[in-house]
């Protein structure tokens, strides 16, 4: 049974990837989640703002007391804990030297040279790969999506032009012309797509007058907006493929593979069952593939994606129509 796949280059020996999220924050927890059989694991993502905003608080403590007496020194704030990055960096390079698997590192920017700069730092602290983690929360009105697609669109090119490691981008839904914004990703050299990020829930407590926002762990429900997703693109964009948000179980795998996913990646099910659920979902996923008479997932791989419809747009709107009914 050959459960073997290629992602972002790299060959795995199956498509279970651990997500970005707190499992990989652990070392010894990344080191539990490789004997369980983890095929790469993708590190939390360091968000920029926090590390400028360390940056900024530990240059003001510093600064505010350096004049305050010749003796000031003795109690400026340590640089080494005071400043995000190095922390972030550390952890990879531990995590990195620790295992036997792919370390992936995640990256959300905000600003141009805050991408490259962080992008190359994460690289030369020993990840395989750096996925940009791109998050517009759609909130100025100033903006069109076509502003915002071509920002995008350059920070992959930048990135790109200083790395040497694979580059994936984990997007949103949300864009008007999905199929067509991801092409343009592929065009820019992204090395994979990473479908979907997951949003918190906001609601309101109209007696506190407060915003409530709470995230709560997928379940397989979550993974219906990937596989359309992943179905839309595979066999259009040069681009590795992988389905995150939803996958639990081995039939979660077998359909984002059929869709055209050439990687799973795993948080919510690892959180709710501990580790050994990767081992439980391959030994499944072998199973069921031998009782299907599957010999590989390269077999199946895509057989259910829009690349097997002549006009995908008008099949869609013929079920959209019929569901109506």
């Amino acid at each position: 049974m050959n459960l073997a796949t290629t992602y972002l280059g790299m060959r795995l020996p199956h498509p279970l990837v651990v997500g970005a999220g707190p499992l990989t924050d652990d070392l010894d927890t990344a080191k539990e989640l490789e004997d369980q059989g983890a095929a790469a694991v993708v590190l939390r993502s360091m968000f920029e703002e926090e590390i400028a905003g360390e940056q900024m608080e530990s240059f003001f403590n510093t600064e505010s007391h350096n004049e305050s007496s010749a003796e000031a020194t003795s109690y400026e704030p340590d640089p080494e804990s005071a400043f995000g990055p190095d922390e972030y960096l550390e952890h990879l390079r531990r995590v990195k030297e620790a295992l036997g698997i792919p370390v992936m590192a995640s990256l959300n920017g905000s600003s141009a040279g805050g991408w490259t700069s962080y992008a190359r730092l994460l690289e030369q602290a020993g990840a395989d790969a750096v996925e940009l983690h791109l998050y517009h929360a759609a909130s100025d009105a100033s903006r069109s999506a076509a502003e915002v697609e071509h920002q995008m669109i350059q920070v992959v090119r930048d990135v790109k032009k200083e790395l040497q490691v694979p580059v994936a981008v984990k997007l949103s839904p949300l864009f008007t012309a999905f199929g067509h914004f991801a092409a343009q990703l592929d065009a820019a050299g992204a090395d994979g797509l990473v479908l979907f990020t997951r949003f918190h829930k906001a609601d309101i407590d109209v007696h506190e007058l407060e915003v409530t926002r709470t995230m709560a762990l997928s379940d397989s429900s979550d993974l219906q907006l990937r596989l359309r997703g992943i179905a839309a693109l595979a066999g259009r964009v040069k681009t590795s493929l992988a389905a995150t948000g939803g996958v639990h179980t081995a039939l979660d795998v077998i359909k984002a593979t059929m869709a055209g996913a050439h990687v799973t990646q795993v948080v919510s099910a690892l959180l709710r069952h501990g580790p050994r659920h990767l081992r439980v979902v391959r030994s499944e996923l072998e199973t069921w593939m031998e009782e299907n008479e599957w010999d590989s997932l390269d077999q199946m791989r895509g057989n259910m994606s829009f690349g097997r419809i002549p006009d995908p747009a008008a099949y869609e709107r013929a079920n959209f129509r019929m569901m109506l009914r």
